[in-house]
């Protein structure tokens, strides 16, 4: 094994203790409030997006089913399945508009 100089531990020494320092202040950094707090925050917002991402891909899928209920295949009004869903609601509407005249009265 060869000998060392002074020169060459001391420049060991130093190098050591400025890998040390940047260690030390990564680690510092890392452990920061605000670093933590951004963290989080950034893994809550990417999580909001994603279930909001898929609740409107799901919602999407829906409104289509729903829209190929009442259109056919060429784009155009199936007047057969309008005219009894209209029926329908406006059944639905005078339900409950007599139900709060009732309670008014």
């Amino acid at each position: 094994m060869a000998t060392r100089t002074t020169a060459q531990i001391e420049a060991d020494i130093a190098r050591t203790r400025t890998q040390l320092a940047s260690t030390l202040d990564e680690l510092a950094m890392r452990v920061h409030p605000s670093t933590i707090s951004a963290q989080v925050k950034a893994k809550a917002v990417a999580t909001v997006e994603e279930k909001a991402g898929r609740a409107y891909v799901a919602a999407s899928g829906l409104v289509e089913k729903a829209k190929a209920q009442f259109v056919d295949e060429k784009g155009q009004p199936r007047k057969e399945r309008i005219v009894p869903a209209a029926l329908v609601g406006v059944g639905l509407v005078l339900l409950v508009a007599s139900s709060r005249k009732r309670r008014k009265g």
